[in-house]
């Protein structure tokens, strides 16, 4: 392992992942902390790199599911 390459402890990241639409998935602002990075740097690349990701790697939450998630976790309040 390089100097550059950290773990990142496994419980950090299971506590990051919900499911929605009986999908595993994880909120963009978890997933953009979990690689240092802000959430709209993220997203940027997503977009510049659509060929990259599967076609179902984002979705955009329902007002019920986003109520849901909000409820679940406290840090996106």
């Amino acid at each position: 392992m390089t100097k550059k390459q950290i773990l990142v402890p496994i419980e950090r990241i299971k506590n990051k992942i919900l499911l929605i639409r009986g999908q595993k998935i994880m909120i963009g602002t978890d997933l953009a902390d979990l690689y240092g990075v802000t959430t709209k740097r993220l997203y940027e690349q997503v977009r510049r790199n659509k060929e990259r990701f599967p076609e179902d790697f984002m979705f955009q939450l329902t007002k019920s599911e986003l109520d849901e998630v909000t409820a679940k976790c406290g840090h996106l309040v």
